[in-house]
């Protein structure tokens, strides 16, 4: 009887884990995007499948972020269901994913009408939480849920406050010790992490960032950016001033983890690549992975297999010099 108890304890200890170890365990990813969170019916949503995770983990990285659209999948009134056949698909990729030993962040993603209306839509943003933390709760410690990606718009640090205390709320009701992370407004900017208002005594959170300065570089010439062809030419050359510049968004991150005696993640960065070199992509994504391994800061490159890439699924082949920036 005492060794049961003694293996039912380690058990727990295990699955209630300290959340820097949670955090670390997720080390080198890369975001799924351009699949699950394009709009229900979209024709630019890229399939991914146990091949693309297979390929993923082989080359050495530790974790996937899944971004999903939930919001187009899900009823307009109470009890706002989610389509059955969505979550299994969502459900199937994410557990494919955690068999390949590869952690997995899952989160609400582009979920437009609850940044343009933060209070009306808090009961279906809590709603939908209620039903994946119903769904995924026997998931292992390494899948970690993501409340909200880049809250912006009408989305004030207040409003953005108030939703996340009420789905995180409605999360721990089933996940108590779930790695979750929440990120600040204006998109996630580190700047923005110290408007959040976290329950102190959970420490179960991590504080999620993302980065894609200079703007003008990382963005020349994309489409859904208003007036970024004006940026169309901008290099990356690793300059002190360029370099520094990135170390001050880094240190806002760092500065808030310390204060708050909480880990960070870095949940998105990468460079478009229409019009910006592969060469000046390949030096500013070196420079990206390479600080935030030397400040210990796990991180998911944006993203496998679409304009920002690393991946190139029409020759089937990495793109080496990026693979190469993130894995150096």
């Amino acid at each position: 009887m005492t060794r049961v108890l003694a293996l039912l304890l380690l058990a727990v200890c295990c699955r209630a884990g300290d959340v820097f170890e949670q955090a670390r365990r997720l080390g080198r990813g890369v975001n799924m995007g351009n699949s699950l969170e394009a709009p229900k019916g979209a024709t630019w949503g890229r399939a991914f499948g146990p091949e693309d995770f297979d390929r993923i983990r082989a080359a050495g990285f530790d974790s996937v972020r899944i971004p999903v659209r939930w919001a187009d999948h899900a009823g307009k009134e109470a009890p706002f269901a989610i389509d059955a056949a969505f979550m299994e698909k969502v459900d199937g990729l994410v557990r494919v994913a955690l068999e390949r030993k590869l952690a997995v962040v899952l989160n609400v993603h582009h979920y437009e009408a609850l940044d343009a209306d933060p209070a009306g839509q808090r009961p279906r943003f809590v709603a939908l939480w209620k039903q994946i933390g119903e769904r995924f709760r026997d998931a292992p410690d390494e899948l970690h849920f993501e409340l909200s990606n880049e809250p912006h718009g009408a989305h004030t640090a207040e409003l953005w406050n108030a939703n996340l205390t009420a789905a995180l709320a409605e999360v721990r009701r089933l996940h108590p010790t779930r790695a979750v992370h929440v990120g600040g407004v204006q998109w996630n900017r580190a700047a923005t992490l110290k408007d959040l208002r976290l329950p102190a005594d959970d420490r179960h959170l991590i504080g999620h960032f993302h980065c894609y300065d200079p703007f003008a570089f990382t963005h020349q010439g994309a489409s859904w950016t208003k007036g970024s062809d004006k940026f169309i030419g901008t290099r990356w050359t690793g300059t002190d001033a360029e370099k520094e510049a990135l170390r001050r968004t880094f240190g806002l991150a760092t500065a808030w983890s310390k204060a708050e005696g909480r880990p960070v993640f870095l949940g998105e960065f990468g460079a478009y690549s229409k019009h910006a070199s592969t060469e000046d992509r390949a030096r500013w994504t070196a420079f990206m992975a390479g600080t935030a391994r030397e400040l210990g800061i796990p991180f998911a490159y944006w993203e496998y297999q679409a304009g920002f890439g690393i991946w190139d699924p029409a020759a089937r082949r990495w793109r080496q010099e990026l693979l190469d920036a993130l894995m150096r």
